[in-house]
């Protein structure tokens, strides 16, 4: 499949698939695949400030994909994962600035 296939364009952003139907899926659900917290670090959200995020740190919870800017981050987010998102929705999106 060429990359041209799999690209998308969401909310400024581009976005590249491995393939056609993982594309299709995502428009149909994009608010619910996309990164949680706009792809920043998670556990940064929860407490209340943005941080990059790396590819191997990362946790899919209740089908949700959460990203965090190191392993040491993903091993903090993951001691309490309902409390990390729960801070996390109080602080976002005013974090963003």
């Amino acid at each position: 499949m060429t990359g041209g296939d799999a690209m998308l364009i969401w909310r400024g952003a581009e976005w590249r698939f491995a393939s056609a139907q993982a594309r299709t899926a995502f428009e149909m659900a994009p608010e619910r695949l996309a990164p949680a917290f706009g792809g920043y670090c998670a556990y940064a959200a929860s407490r209340g400030y943005l941080a990059p995020t790396i590819p191997e740190a990362w946790t899919v919870h209740d089908g949700r994909l959460y990203l965090n800017a190191s392993l040491r981050a993903r091993e903090l987010w993951l001691q309490d994962i309902p409390g990390n998102i729960a801070k996390g929705m109080a602080n976002w999106p005013a974090i963003l600035g």
